[in-house]
């Protein structure tokens, strides 16, 4: 499958194993896993067709795990759900299906239904039988059974803003912490791959190997124009900076109108997406704070790391952080 985006993060996750855990009616043939190898060459990617029956699919799957010792399991809708029960390994739960059993029933699977990807067992249609919507409730009701504090830490939700199937972001967050929204449906399409799963892919990583990026913080009067859309080149200067830096937003914090933090976290989140989450700081006091750069449109002279003053003959645009960014190298 062609990179349409024609990057790759070679960087990431090397030497390691990712489960991916296909969603219903899929296989491991689906173009998901394809995806997640040709974006992270040095990353050994499995991707298991998993029975139709669902107490054979998390036997299989807890197979798997205690076989493959995985480093990360990312699974999708009916995956999503059987990924949050594999305790113990670090996961993504992209748009879980936790009501399998309604989920079925309420988006008319009964009755035969033909295999999206090629299996390897040859199958190629299964017949959704109300016995069979019964095992999958069942199963359903054992999530969230082993939920501890440290499991919490482990497990992140990703959740389409615009999934007209699955809706358990609230049931996902009465029992994990780390609940993040993204703009796209409930398919994992590779747009929302590149832009949404990878960096959470890099933050998972990062704690894996104890690495410490350097701090990039941008004040929140760069990124948006006169009639409140983001800057030319801002979404560019972003995507680069998150390849090699922590990127943190600083916006004041009114104690006589805070209706502005809100209002201020809902225009990052709009703009931005799943990489900005819990990337918002705000604070009256930005002098105070620790980073290594700092991007903002007014003097910061109590910084202590290198301030970039946005809007100055050096740097007008955030063309011209992006020329400075990408001479740095990541440094």
């Amino acid at each position: 499958m062609e990179n349409q985006y024609k990057k790759t993060f070679p960087n990431l996750m090397v030497g390691k194993k990712i489960i991916y855990v296909h969603g219903f009616m899929s296989a491991g043939s689906t173009h998901t896993a394809q995806i997640l190898r040709d974006y992270m060459p040095q990353t050994t990617v499995i991707a298991p067709d998993l029975p139709i029956h669902p107490e054979e699919a998390m036997e299989l799957l807890r197979n798997l795990v205690k076989t493959e010792n995985p480093d990360l399991i990312i699974g999708t809708s009916m995956g999503g759900m059987y990924t949050e029960m594999l305790y113990g390994v670090d996961r993504i739960c992209v748009n879980p299906a936790f009501q399998m059993g309604s989920t079925i029933t309420e988006s008319n699977m009964m009755g035969k239904q033909v295999y999206q990807n090629e299996r390897q067992d040859g199958e190629k249609e299964v017949i959704v039988t109300k016995a069979l919507v019964k095992e999958y409730k069942e199963m359903t009701e054992q999530c969230f059974a082993q939920v501890t504090e440290e499991e919490q830490l482990k497990v992140f939700g990703l959740f389409g803003d615009e999934d007209p199937i699955v809706h358990t972001f609230d049931l996902f967050s009465e029992h994990y912490t780390q609940a993040i929204h993204f703009h796209g449906e409930h398919r994992l399409i590779e747009k929302a791959i590149f832009h949404y799963l990878m960096p959470v892919i890099r933050w998972i990583d990062d704690r894996q190997e104890g690495r410490e990026r350097r701090t990039v913080l941008i004040s929140q009067d760069t990124l948006a124009d006169g009639y409140g859309k983001p800057k030319s080149s801002l979404h560019k200067a972003y995507e680069l900076l998150l390849d090699n830096y922590n990127v943190y937003f600083v916006s004041p914090a009114p104690t006589n109108n805070p209706s502005v933090i809100t209002e201020q976290q809902a225009w990052i989140e709009e703009t931005f997406s799943a990489p900005a989450w819990n990337h918002a700081i705000f604070t009256n006091q930005p002098q105070l704070l620790y980073g290594d750069y700092f991007i903002s449109s007014t003097e910061q002279p109590d910084f202590l790391g290198t301030v970039l003053r946005f809007g100055s003959d050096e740097f007008k645009t955030w063309e011209e952080i992006i020329t400075y960014f990408e001479r740095l190298g990541g440094q």
